[in-house]
């Protein structure tokens, strides 16, 4: 074994909206018990935060809590982001402020913003394409100058989870919570810049049969934002880190062991 394998990678998961820490429990102790430092934490309003999505008026401060966390971390330290859904849209925030932070930013089945144009964009494109009128069950409304969600039951069960076990949808029943795209917000934020958002490597894996963000839009986000490096995960669905954590537990150590320096 070379030292570059035998190396500690610091891997830090950001989960999607509506979701929390929770949903990396089967993808946590994979990576651990491979030598890797694991670290998995709440956005603000998200599973155990205490805050409510009313009062998180900025996708900053939904964000503040990786935001701290790459502050927190010692002068030379640096991790592995990965982002999955929404989280993609947090983890290119945090590349953007901290780039000497972080060795590489990988991108699962989320959302990718460019440096073109402004953070908003993938998401616009998105909800164009995939309007909420097809959102099924899930609830909308208007509060504070942003657009809340709570994903529905039947949207959850046939979309999100469609290949997840019947345990892992009855977790996600329980503890799912309100979210927000923050799409108003983010259509005013300065574009993330290419000195640094671009600065740090980046990889993507693709979700094969995810039914929310399907695979040719991941293909247009992933040319869109100039990304080299791609792997796909066959028979996954949106959450990919549920229904094939050992497939993706050796995609994001392949990653890591090529791309991280």
């Amino acid at each position: 074994m070379s030292k570059k394998q035998r190396e500690q990678n610091h891997f830090v998961l950001v989960h999607g909206i509506g979701h929390g820490a929770w949903c990396w429990y089967k993808l946590k102790p994979l990576l651990e018990s491979a030598g890797h430092k694991v670290t998995v934490l709440d956005l603000a309003a998200s599973g155990i935060d205490t805050h409510d999505i009313e009062d998180i008026h900025t996708f900053s401060e939904y964000s503040k809590p990786l935001l701290d966390l790459l502050a927190s971390l010692a002068p030379n330290e640096k991790v592995v982001l990965v982002g999955h859904s929404f989280g993609g849209i947090s983890i290119a925030l945090a590349m953007d402020k901290f780039p000497e932070k972080i060795s590489l930013g990988i991108f699962l089945t989320a959302f990718v913003p460019d440096t073109q144009h402004k953070p908003s964009h993938v998401l616009e494109e998105y909800i164009d394409r995939y309007p909420y009128t097809g959102w099924m069950d899930t609830e909308l409304w208007n509060s504070g100058g942003k657009t809340t969600l709570l994903f529905g039951i039947k949207f959850l069960s046939t979309k999100f989870y469609q290949l997840c076990s019947t345990e892992d949808l009855e977790l996600v029943k329980t503890l799912r919570r309100k979210g927000s795209l923050f799409a108003e917000d983010l259509s005013k934020a300065e574009n993330f810049s290419k000195e640094k958002d671009g600065s740090v490597p980046s990889a993507y894996i693709i979700s094969n049969e995810d039914l929310v963000i399907p695979k040719e839009y991941q293909q247009w986000m992933i040319q869109n934002a100039g990304i080299d490096v791609v792997r796909e995960i066959k028979g996954s669905d949106h959450m990919v880190m549920l229904s094939k954590p050992h497939k993706l537990c050796l995609s994001l150590l392949e990653i890591a062991d090529k791309q991280v320096k």
